[in-house]
């Protein structure tokens, strides 16, 4: 055949197989309509799950009667002119391709006044972009846009189309993490004209967490920590949860940059890196993470969708995005403080129920308040020497009896003070295992080898990132043959691995040689290890592998040097541990993802034994 055109119509409903996927496509595009509208209030009217009708009605600015034709032609848009604009993107949409595409599927009609107009003007559209008349309606000032029988003159794609239960689902979770992401604005979902969601405009705080937790339940405000962080032209504000309000599944995740919910592989990373060492193995975190940056260094343009995004500074994004949740979980310390505005703590387990009220002791952002509370008290030392046990790696031994300098042999500790302590002053070691601490407010329970274990993993990461790390040469260096791509960023990247102890050089188009390797990862499968950091320096532009394989090391070596459970400890040890839970960061895990403590109100004690019913 000979090269011709396509009539606009097919070319639209092209288009319309990019970005109309499924009933919740269309109300996507169409409720991002609102928003660059100026709406403070958006109706959606569903019927069939989307598949009879589509109704959204908002009260934004509106459409002059001489620029309708043009909203239902492809490539018309008021929110971009040229190519500075669209590198400085700002608004929802950008493209002018949803009205025409929509139209072209289904039948459409558009409705719309503007604040100065006598009336409100209609037409109707086809997806064939010609013979619109306008018609007058007494519509009031906003737009609202009718789609009917999706999919009608496509049957082929209509068939794809899951049950009206299913499909209406979708619909109702993509408003859900609208509603998310614009506080300002409300929200009326129908279905079948019944009212399934009323969401008020949210402008204070109080009421955005009434919101989030209507959306994401309570127990998420319950059992999480507002952040807010900002650095080198980025900021980041949201809640994230503490690490054992965890889910089996990524299904409570929303992230949104500059407003807009997007699914980045980069993000992803940095949030796996941030809860790396405090979540319970096969678990996932829970967050509502706000990303603004200047638009200029996001390219919102990278998906049809508008799904994914891509960073000009990937680097920068992650590492700020890493640093900024980091330092959220680990500056958490349990304080007494009854008016502290945080999120509460720990629960004993890795999925709390809606119903579970929070305790009385609250967990603080210590980077907030270091500089005005007075430190806790002063350093208390106690054994750490484990019973009789079976003989241990040789390099884990090698490894204990390094870092044995930083756990002195105990020295009586001095009588407890009676002023309150977070953690309380301990009273008793229950079966040898657990610490029983009694506080003005109730009493905690210690897992006193949990515990002991992240307070040694800490103090030795900590002694091994200050320090320089030690190296050794290989008696027989290591020749790894890689891609030529490989050995380039091996020898472009000289100076990273030399930080981390490794000497790596290259001998040839596609051969690198490793000579000396740090005396920590001694045992460790060199080539694997090499050819995976490589492997993510090229995906994402770092890799943690190696600082990720010596905290394994170091974590192995504080479980092993840790206090053993069913070894009895005095009354001085435990309030020593209690004092130095008090000051560790990430705490409230030990490095397995396992909670260290629990708290009992005296409310909880007194409902045990129905006190005052």
């Amino acid at each position: 055949m000979r090269i011709h055109s396509l009539p606009t119509q097919l070319v639209n409903q092209i288009a319309a197989g990019e970005v109309v996927e499924r009933p919740s496509s269309v109300v996507k595009e169409l409720v991002e309509n609102c928003f660059d509208a100026g709406a403070s209030q958006v109706v959606i009217d569903i019927e069939q799950g989307g598949a009879r009708l589509i109704k959204i009605r908002d009260n934004g600015c509106g459409i002059v009667k001489e620029d309708l034709p043009l909203a239902l032609s492809r490539h018309a848009t008021s929110k971009i002119a040229s190519l500075e604009d669209l590198e400085h993107v700002v608004s929802m949409g950008f493209r002018g391709e949803a009205l025409p595409s929509i139209s072209s599927v289904a039948r459409l009609t558009l409705i719309s006044r503007v604040s100065d107009a006598d009336c409100a003007w209609r037409v109707n559209a086809d997806g064939s972009e010609q013979d619109f008349d306008p018609q007058p309606d007494p519509h009031p000032q906003g737009t609202t846009v009718d789609v009917r029988d999706l999919f009608y003159n496509t049957p082929a794609r209509r068939k794809f189309l899951k049950t009206e239960k299913t499909e209406f689902a979708h619909i109702e979770t993509l408003i859900q993490r609208m509603a998310l992401s614009r506080f300002d604005i409300g929200f009326t979902l129908l279905h079948n004209q019944k009212e399934i969601l009323n969401l008020k405009p949210a402008t204070t705080e109080r009421e955005q967490e009434q919101r989030v937790a209507g959306i994401c339940g309570s127990a998420f405000i319950e059992n999480s920590v507002k952040i807010d962080f900002a650095a080198s032209g980025l900021q980041l504000s949201g809640w994230v949860g503490l690490p054992t309000f965890s889910r089996s599944q990524p299904d409570m995740q929303f992230f949104y940059v500059n407003g807009r919910l997007v699914k980045d592989k980069l993000v992803s990373h940095a949030v796996k890196q941030a809860y790396q060492d405090v979540l319970f193995h096969g678990r996932h975190p829970v967050f509502v993470l706000y990303l603004t940056l200047d638009p200029a260094i996001v390219d919102v343009n990278a998906h049809p969708a508008k799904l994914e995004v891509r960073f000009r500074e990937g680097r920068l994004v992650h590492d700020f995005l890493f640093s900024a949740l980091h330092r959220s979980l680990a500056d958490l310390r349990p304080r007494h403080n009854a008016q502290a505005s945080v999120a509460q703590p720990l629960e004993p387990q890795t999925q709390p129920t809606p119903n579970e009220k929070p305790n009385n002791v609250v967990w603080i952002n210590d980077s907030e308040t270091r500089q005005s509370k007075p430190d806790f008290a002063a350093k208390q030392s106690y054994s750490s020497r484990p019973p009789q046990q079976a003989s241990l790696p040789l390099h884990v031994e090698e490894s204990i009896q390094a870092y044995a300098s930083l756990y002195p042999k105990p020295e009586p500790a001095p009588v407890a003070q009676q002023e309150a302590k977070p953690l309380g002053h301990a009273i008793a070691h229950l079966h040898n295992i657990y610490i029983l601490s009694e506080t003005p407010n109730g009493i905690i329970l210690v897992d006193a080898h949990a515990a002991h274990e992240r307070v040694t993993y800490e103090r030795l990461k900590q002694q091994y990132q200050n320090g320089a790390v030690p190296s050794q040469p290989l008696l027989l260096p290591i020749k790894i043959t890689v891609s030529v791509a490989e050995a380039d960023l091996a020898e472009d990247e000289h100076e990273f691995f030399n930080t981390l102890g490794f000497e790596i050089n290259r001998s040839g188009p596609e051969t690198i040689v490793l000579r000396s390797i740090p005396v920590l990862l001694s045992n460790t499968d060199m080539e694997t290890l090499i050819r995976d950091v490589l492997a993510d320096l090229t995906e994402h532009g770092m890799s943690h592998r190696i600082q990720e394989k010596s905290n394994e090391i170091l974590a192995t070596v504080a479980c092993h040097g840790a206090v053993r459970a069913h070894r009895r400890l005095t009354v001085d040890e435990m309030n020593a541990l209690l004092r130095d839970m008090e000051k560790t960061e990430r705490i409230g895990q030990c490095n397995h993802g396992r909670p260290t403590w629990v708290e009992l109100s005296t409310q909880d004690l007194d409902k045990f034994f129905l006190r005052g019913q």
